[in-house]
């Protein structure tokens, strides 16, 4: 069983009540992998009953602030937790990083305070996301892709990534940000049982029909913009209108596959 949370499902605007900017984290057989991390995650995570100790990985899809504002917090949480219960990480103290940008990731540690001694025994190791297959275990295996979100040539490699991720006999699509959804066909063309899709830069009706027009099973829409912080249950409305199986996320929102 693979359970999805959403701990944050706002995009990279000012503070929205009730919501904060994105950050999802999977659980498949008592572990969790963390899909970017915005402010708050950590505390949300931990005071809902995920165990800090058995986070398998992170990955991040690109370096802005709302899908980064909260990974020096989460760095120093597990940390912390690691050394209030004096518990051994399932993987010898080691977590696993994925990030597009390891310079700016470098910064982010060195806020954590765990920059470059491993704090207590934890160790934080960096892994510099590519196209291709970034990272498996007996759980899930991760897959990224790059995107144009930030308009990059490619001439200095790519810092913009979606994720595939397979568990349990399920394809799940984590979009990041794109700057079209067309952008995902590599993926979702092998067939999508899930696509977790932002809406920070797209409209609900032009998800909705690429949606349909791939044949995609449900989506998930997450990192909110105007259309939907402004009115979600229209876009429900006009999701279900259009005869699509979507979800407008909520933070706190769990989905079980």
């Amino acid at each position: 069983m693979i359970r999805i949370r959403f701990l944050g499902t706002c995009s990279g605007t000012e503070p929205m009540p009730g919501r904060h900017h994105s950050a999802v984290v999977l659980e498949v057989n008592g572990f969790y992998y963390w899909f970017d991390a915005g402010e708050n995650c950590s505390h949300f995570a931990y005071t809902s009953g995920i165990d800090m100790t058995h986070v398998r990985a992170i990955f991040i899809s690109h370096m802005h602030i709302d899908h980064i504002g909260g990974l020096a917090n989460l760095f120093f949480t597990i940390a912390k937790v690691e050394k209030m219960q004096k518990l051994s990480h399932i993987n010898g103290n080691s977590y696993d990083v994925f990030a597009p940008d390891l310079q700016k990731l470098q910064a982010v540690k060195l806020v954590s305070g765990i920059s470059s001694t491993p704090a207590k025994g934890v160790r934080f190791a960096e892994h510099e996301v590519r196209d291709g297959v970034i990272f498996a275990d007996e759980n899930v295996r991760v897959t990224a892709l790059h995107n144009a979100h930030l308009k990059e040539t490619g001439e200095n490699g790519f810092h913009s990534y979606s994720y595939l991720i397979e568990s349990e006999g399920k394809r799940i699509v984590y979009s990041g940000d794109v700057a079209t959804p067309s952008e995902l066909d590599p993926y979702v063309t092998a067939g999508c049982d899930l696509l977790m899709m932002e809406t920070g830069h797209h409209k609900v009706s032009d998800v909705c029909g690429y949606v349909k027009e791939r044949g995609i099973s449900r989506v998930l829409f997450t990192h909110h913009g105007r259309e939907i912080l402004r009115d979600p249950d229209a876009a429900a409305s006009l999701s279900a209108s259009m005869e699509v199986d979507a979800r407008i996320c909520n933070d706190g929102d769990v989905e079980v596959l």
